[in-house]
């Protein structure tokens, strides 16, 4: 690919897609350019170290490039797409990553029919394992769309849905792997008071939920029914299961999920 790559902002999460970009072979470290304030060097130094061209300035990457992926906080994208403004042509597609920014937000302070696709990714970009959907703005083609599959599937999944679902994304797939942290560190512990070493623990917590996860994904089975192939009348597992659900873990991921939803629509509204 010769498209030249933007990213405006340096954060953990570009830096995962920027390695997930050049480590699947999809782009070059050269076609690369991103910037971050001063203050934020060291984060444009781990990016250097990649082979890819970084800057202070965030026109910069306007002029270097055809796809701006914008990659700051919600707080700073209109301050952002304002001040590339004036630099943005029909030729640029802008991307971005920020919760809570309407794709209408976003039109709103770019010239008139800037081509815009909104999207949501979560950080195991970074092992080329994310899972990204994007929504297109109302300029935005299907080659633009193609485009945005292209370079996101480079590190991850990827698919097209309406904007109107973005929220529900971020709360589950965003947030998600904090919340799979968490299951895999409580797994941990417990493999811990059971007397098992912490390595063996943390390898096998963390080993079994990659297997459970790509069990769901490559058997199209429901992971109820997954779920009771290993469940054995009066055994450990449906022992275990009973602790989980009188526990309530099912209700709080539940819960986890619209409470971080519902405070995605409050940044929307913001």
């Amino acid at each position: 690919m010769t498209t030249k790559i933007g990213f405006i902002g340096c954060g953990k999460l570009a830096q995962a897609m920027i390695r997930g970009l050049i480590s699947s072979g999809v782009t070059k470290p050269n076609q690369i350019t991103a910037s971050s304030p001063p203050q934020d060097n060291h984060l444009l130094n781990d990016i250097k170290q990649l082979g890819c061209n970084v800057t202070n300035e965030n026109q910069n990457v306007a002029r270097e490039s055809n796809v701006i992926m914008v990659a700051v906080k919600p707080s700073v994208v209109i301050h952002v797409l304002r001040e590339i403004n004036t630099l943005v042509t029909p030729n640029h597609l802008i991307m971005s990553t920020a919760m809570g920014i309407t794709i209408k937000s976003m039109e709103k302070n770019l010239p008139p029919k800037s081509r815009v696709i909104r999207i949501m990714t979560n950080t195991p970009a970074l092992v080329q394992k994310a899972a990204t959907v994007y929504s297109r703005g109302t300029a935005a083609t299907d080659e633009d769309a193609q485009m945005a599959k292209t370079l996101l599937e480079s590190f991850g999944t990827c698919d097209e849905v309406p904007e109107g679902h973005i929220n529900a994304v971020t709360a589950l797939s965003s947030s998600g792997p904090a919340y799979i942290f968490l299951v895999i560190e409580a797994m941990v512990a417990g493999g811990l008071k059971m007397g098992l070493p912490k390595d063996v623990a943390l390898k096998l917590a963390s080993q079994t939920v990659i297997g459970a996860g790509q069990m769901v994904k490559e058997t199209g089975q429901h992971p109820a029914v997954l779920r009771d192939e290993v469940t054995s009348p009066g055994g450990c597992t449906a022992a275990g299961l009973f602790e989980l659900e009188d526990g309530g873990v099912r209700a709080a991921f539940i819960n986890a999920i619209e409470a971080a939803t519902e405070r995605c629509e409050e940044q929307s509204n913001s």
